[in-house]
């Protein structure tokens, strides 16, 4: 039996009681023809906050193209998006995460309401692609999701720079390791133009989810935002969705089991970020697929790592996909073989007849091969212990220290932590314990990226460590864990840590430790009280209420 393409549309747009609905649309340039063909919701999260996201009008405007020639009549929709790295070390950087939720919600209830037949998703900065893909699976009606695009590297002489050079660039200035005019060199320098972050940070992350994870065609997300082929590129996806939408291919047909454990394997082989198990959690949730935290470290230990990209490597995004794409990542992890070849992608065909097509540029050394990974398990970790026991989140790429024991630095909040990094409060050999920044603690789970580029900035990367309830950047490096859960606002054992415990890395043993006794950890959360939200109204207020542990991918859910 055929799909029959207008499967949701027909109910409000067909009939002689629709005519209200239909005269609405015609004052906008609708025509009888335009709405008797297939609806197709084309979002995007154009704002003028950031570069991230500068690019989707441009782009909206050559998919909805590629609709119209695919026998479609698109209507655009624009959805919110906050910057991580405009608002990140301050009260704005709890808004991020927390815009994943509005994304999601505030598509599907478009999409559900106009009852689009189908939907194309461009997404760019962290939050969009996983808010916009928990959308579609909501919705599933056929979709495509298409990435705006990585942006193009800084240069400073003959080096490269990203985002990440800057903010670890304040750390070296507070420090007095660098001129004030060489910090404002690396500001002026380091994002030359529209595009998402450039090196394996959150948003190239969850670039390469979506092409292994097959609701974004393969080959079509690497491709830069200022490379001219982008926007034919969206053309293409325009012309795919109303295929996609022919065949009654939908989301959740896509994402089965084996393919989130295919884009878990993307990450690890790329160095992928921690955001990451946040927002495959949040989206396995939608699914109804089974997944939790633990199988990330079951996946990453058995794949290489194989990409050479910042925030540890040489290279960024652009780099990869000059060398050859994802496809090529992909094709190397068959050839492993990582992946489960049988998955099927947005296009019909699996993801190894789609990697099938890699070409690999002669001489690149970008992306290793799976006999000679960097190295020989990915770099997502989860640890437990007695002050994680819904456990943790580390990134290890194999340069950091794989045990670390020190007293803690005790903070209620990444402010006083980064008044004492900058203010030499830190000294080698500390942990600095970052708490009540979790999901509902926050609210929002604030990156840290801040501070823990300050702490390389001022030269203790490599001798300190530290822990929180809250979250990093992908740009984040050093031995820094993220994702204490219970968080400290739910009574978490973190929240019984006291200034000069000693804690204990056991990166290889995947634990986190106090060397305090259960007995002395109960007594103390005996005598803890849980704070007062810090917002009690509004968005940020409701979030609080609402959100699930960072164990269970923060996410926000009904409570029948």
């Amino acid at each position: 039996m055929s799909f029959d393409t207008r499967h949701k549309s027909r109910a409000i747009l067909d009939g002689t009681s629709r005519a209200g609905a239909r005269s609405m649309l015609k004052a906008i340039g609708f025509t009888d023809a335009d709405l008797a063909r297939p609806i197709v919701g084309v979002a995007h999260s154009w704002i003028e906050t950031m570069p991230c996201n500068y690019n989707h009008r441009d782009l909206a405007v050559k998919v909805k193209e590629g609709i119209r020639a695919g026998g479609g009549t698109p209507m655009e929709l624009n959805t919110i998006s906050v910057s991580d790295g405009v608002t990140m070390g301050t009260e704005g950087m709890k808004g991020p995460l927390i815009s994943r939720e509005i994304i999601a919600d505030s598509i599907e209830l478009v999409g559900r309401s106009h009852m689009f037949d189908a939907m194309v998703a461009i997404t760019s900065c962290d939050k969009t692609m996983p808010g916009a893909a928990m959308a579609l699976i909501r919705l599933n009606v056929p979709s495509v999701m298409l990435y705006g695009g990585s942006i193009a590297p800084g240069k400073i002489d003959s080096k490269t720079i990203t985002i990440q050079d800057v903010y670890e660039g304040i750390g070296a200035r507070a420090a007095g390791r660098i001129s004030e005019e060489e910090l404002k060199k690396l500001e002026d320098l380091a994002c030359p133009g529209a595009g998402a972050c450039g090196g394996q940070f959150t948003a190239n992350t969850m670039s390469t989810v979506l092409e292994f994870i097959g609701l974004s065609p393969m080959g079509f997300n690497s491709v830069p935002a200022p490379d001219p082929q982008k926007g034919e590129i969206a053309y293409q996806t325009g012309l795919l969705v109303m295929d996609t939408l022919k065949r009654g291919l939908r989301p959740r047909d896509i994402l089965t089991r084996n393919a989130f454990e295919n884009a878990i394997a993307g990450v690890a082989a790329s160095g992928g970020s921690t955001n990451s198990v946040l927002h495959l959690l949040a989206m396995a949730r939608e699914a109804g697929v089974p997944l939790n935290i633990d199988d990330f470290d079951v996946i990453s230990a058995r794949t290489p790592l194989l990409c050479d990209l910042k925030p540890f490597g040489r290279y960024v995004a652009t780099d990869v996909h000059a060398a050859g794409g994802i496809r090529l990542i992909a094709k190397k992890l068959l050839d492993g073989p990582y992946l489960h070849k049988e998955a099927v992608t947005v296009t019909g065909r699996s993801i190894a007849e789609e990697a099938s097509k890699a070409v690999e540029t002669a001489g690149q050394d970008v992306i290793a091969s799976v006999q000679k990974p960097l190295k020989a398990s990915g770099g997502l970790v989860i640890l437990k212990g007695n002050i994680a026991p819904e456990g943790c989140v580390a990134k290890i790429s194999g340069h950091e220290r794989l045990h670390h024991r020190g007293p803690a630095r005790v903070f209620d909040g990444e402010e006083a932590a980064m008044r004492a990094v900058t203010s030499g409060g830190i000294k080698p050999g500390d942990v600095v314990v970052i708490r009540y920044e979790g999901p509902r603690g926050g609210p929002g789970m604030r990156e840290m990226l801040a501070i823990t580029a300050g702490l390389m900035g001022v030269g203790l990367g490599e001798t300190v460590a530290l822990l929180t309830d809250g979250r990093f950047s992908g740009a984040t490096r050093g031995l820094m864990v993220g994702h204490v859960s219970p968080e400290a606002a739910l009574g978490g054992p973190i929240a019984a840590i006291a200034e000069g415990d000693t804690i204990t890395f056991d990166i290889k043993a995947r634990r986190l430790d106090a060397d305090v006794s259960d007995a002395e950890i109960k007594k103390r959360l005996a005598s803890w009280k849980e704070p007062e939200p810090r917002y009690k109204s509004g968005v940020f207020g409701k979030y609080a209420a609402s959100v699930s542990s960072a164990s269970e991918g923060a996410v926000t859910s009904p409570k029948f």
